[in-house]
């Protein structure tokens, strides 16, 4: 077999799994969205614990709670037995992942997370399993098998449980109320950060750097005012200061290539009329 062929098939026995995990979801879903939100409302947090490749997926759920406003860390089974069970208080909900539900280092901690934490949701393949049976809730993710040609390497199971934690996440999210103005705080970096919180104002030019001209001024004159403010553009007023206008360094371009005499024309007779404009507050994404 082609390495794209059996990619091709890895990916789709991976989706088949989430498929699987949808038709499995109930109840206990929404009951689990319920408890997190409470649990927020009463200054609590969703502590994801996990070990191994299921304690990978913790940290990337844990990752997407905290991104879209729910307080939320990861805990790592082993590390929770030696004094990381110190962040845990009794307003917590614990979301603990195992697809066998029989993980040893998460069943040594199941009588402390039960002690420490408010609720525990269990994350399992096994609804059956010893983790299920002290679960407040379960949420199921048995999946038809793994990608791995031996059926042993987590990777389908751990898509699955991913995938639904990024469901979790989506719906905790909206019943929170979630807006995206909230959402643009935890993000000032990158892309997302620039489309939702960039202004104009941070960066439109002011001052000296944003040349200013009346209409009745000459084109010679906007480009000697263009030439001095370094800029690729003047605005152009007319009575009472308000915008009329706006030429660029493209239009003076083209101007000469057609009107060689038109250095000595009336701004007016040249400018874009009634330029488009937002307002100082506008996002830049917007202006763009």
């Amino acid at each position: 077999m082609k390495p794209r062929q059996r990619a091709r098939q890895v990916l789709a026995l991976e989706a088949a799994a989430i498929q699987s995990v949808s038709r499995q979801l109930d109840e206990a879903f929404d009951e689990a969205v319920g408890l997190v939100t409470e649990c927020l409302r009463r200054r609590g947090k969703l502590v994801v614990v996990g070990i191994g490749k299921s304690g990978n997926i913790a940290h990337k759920i844990a990752a997407t709670l905290t991104s879209t406003g729910t307080t939320s860390v990861p805990l790592n089974a082993v590390d929770a037995l030696h004094g990381d069970l110190g962040l845990l208080n009794d307003v917590d909900v614990v979301l603990a992942l195992s697809y066998s539900g029989e993980t040893d280092e998460l069943l040594h901690l199941l009588p402390a997370l039960k002690r420490l934490a408010w609720r525990l949701i269990a994350m399992t393949g096994a609804p059956r399993s010893t983790l299920a049976s002290h679960a407040d809730l379960v949420l199921r993710t048995r999946v038809p098998r793994e990608a791995c040609p031996f059926n042993l390497a987590p990777t389908a199971s751990t898509t699955a449980m991913l995938a639904l934690g990024d469901a979790l996440a989506i719906a905790v999210m909206e019943t929170r109320g979630f807006r995206q103005p909230q959402y643009a705080r935890y993000h000032p970096a990158g892309a997302i950060g620039r489309s939702l919180l960039l202004r104009v104002a941070d960066v439109m030019r002011q001052g000296p750097r944003n040349p200013v001209i009346a209409q009745d001024a000459t084109v010679r004159d906007a480009l000697l005012l263009m030439t001095r403010a370094k800029a690729g553009s003047v605005a152009i007023v007319g009575p009472g200061g308000r915008l009329a206008g706006i030429f660029t360094d493209g239009d003076l371009r083209r101007l000469i290539v057609s009107r060689p005499e038109a250095l000595a024309r009336p701004l007016a007779e040249v400018m874009t009329v009634s330029p488009r404009a937002l307002r100082a507050d506008a996002l830049v994404r917007d202006a763009v």
